[in-house]
């Protein structure tokens, strides 16, 4: 199984991205975890995407304020690229959702809620995508809702 890319446009982020990696490990999906900057590292994110297709089944990339870095990775790549909008500025996150959702026609990047329940989503979502390739994936989600749906109607 290749891993995913869980990227984040800063080290301050990290917390917020725990609930990825975490539900990642639930999956038993390997991943790697980058930091970089669509504006500050570019040059290494350009050189992350050369070479992420051969790593990499699915790339999370999560960003606040201005949030380019999914588009730029989704730009450079065609992997699918899943989005997480960070509640990192004034606006609560709703700047960083609109720069990701807004993608021009042809270059896609799903796009997760904002914050720590995004960070959850990208990684279930990340989970159904390589589920089509790897299907001992797909029993692990079945049980993972299982699991969901028996604390919804126990608690």
């Amino acid at each position: 199984m290749k891993k995913v890319a869980v990227v984040m446009g800063s080290r301050s982020d990290m917390p917020v991205m725990e609930s990825c990696m975490k539900t990642l490990e639930e999956f038993g999906i390997p991943y790697d975890v980058k930091v970089l900057s669509a504006h500050r590292t570019i040059d290494e994110v350009i050189a992350f995407c050369e070479r992420a297709e051969e790593e990499y089944d699915v790339i999370i990339a999560a960003a606040g304020y201005a949030a380019h870095l999914g588009g730029v990775i989704a730009a450079k790549t065609t992997l699918p690229v899943i989005g997480v909008p960070l509640d990192a500025s004034p606006l609560k996150g709703i700047d960083s959702l609109l720069s990701i959702v807004q993608m021009p026609g042809g270059i896609p990047v799903a796009t997760v809620t904002i914050g720590k329940a995004g960070a959850k989503n990208a990684a279930v979502l990340a989970a159904e995508i390589m589920a089509i390739k790897y299907t001992e994936l797909r029993q692990k989600l079945k049980e993972y809702r299982e699991k969901m749906k028996k604390k919804v109607l126990e608690g």
